[in-house]
């Protein structure tokens, strides 16, 4: 494969500085929760590298040691002290199944009632919302069901299920308790994922409590 430019992994830090501010202001770092990357270069199933944030940093603030670059077996690719986040694993199965560009995965109230209230039936079902087309699925009325995977604190038995929850026209898993994975082609498109399912795991719970 070949070797990564600087310029590669400038324009990679700089895409996951900006989201990572855009994210913090929204408040979905709590604790220094959640964890970005970008995918850099060429790309096999077998063979990837990507930029990831750096493990228990504050999302809020800004440092030279924010992210670092990994490959597909979430293992630093340069001499670094940094470790990667601790579920850059479950970033390693989406990437190799998906093909995706980035993932973007936050820790939000919504997103964690949702996952609770569904957890049992391992998917959250969202139904005729217009922000559905944000996911690019324009049938009128469309139906969908989020996967919901366990939040064990085994972080390779949650990766071994990633392949088996991914559902092609649904770019993103829930971890039940835990928080979400979105992807997408790039990290405009992620971020467009990730704000659609934030917005149904809201309107799923309200709706929940109206309902009652």
């Amino acid at each position: 494969m070949t070797e990564l430019t600087l310029e590669q992994k400038q324009h990679a830090y700089d895409e996951l500085r900006e989201i990572k501010a855009n994210l913090a202001a929204r408040g979905w770092f709590p604790a220094t929760s959640g964890n970005l990357s970008v995918r850099v270069g060429e790309f096999t199933p077998e063979n990837f590298t990507f930029a990831v944030t750096s493990s228990g940093k504050d999302k809020s603030l800004q440092s030279p040691e924010d992210f670092l670059l990994v490959n597909e077996k979430g293992t630093p690719v340069e001499a670094t002290r940094l470790k990667p986040s601790a579920e850059t694993l479950i970033h390693c199965e989406i990437y190799k199944y998906t093909g995706a560009g980035a993932i973007l995965h936050v820790h939000t109230m919504f997103n964690n009632l949702a996952s609770e209230l569904y957890g049992e039936e391992g998917f959250i079902p969202v139904e005729g919302i217009e922000i559905i087309k944000a996911l690019n699925i324009w049938e009128e009325d469309a139906a969908i069901r989020i996967p919901v995977l366990p939040n064990y604190a085994d972080i390779p038995k949650i990766a071994e299920l990633v392949q088996g929850a991914i559902v092609p026209r649904i770019p993103g898993i829930v971890l039940r308790k835990h928080g979400i994975y979105a992807w997408g082609a790039s990290v405009a498109e992620a971020k467009r994922h990730l704000e659609a399912f934030e917005f149904m795991f809201e309107y799923v719970y309200r709706w929940h409590l109206l309902k009652k």
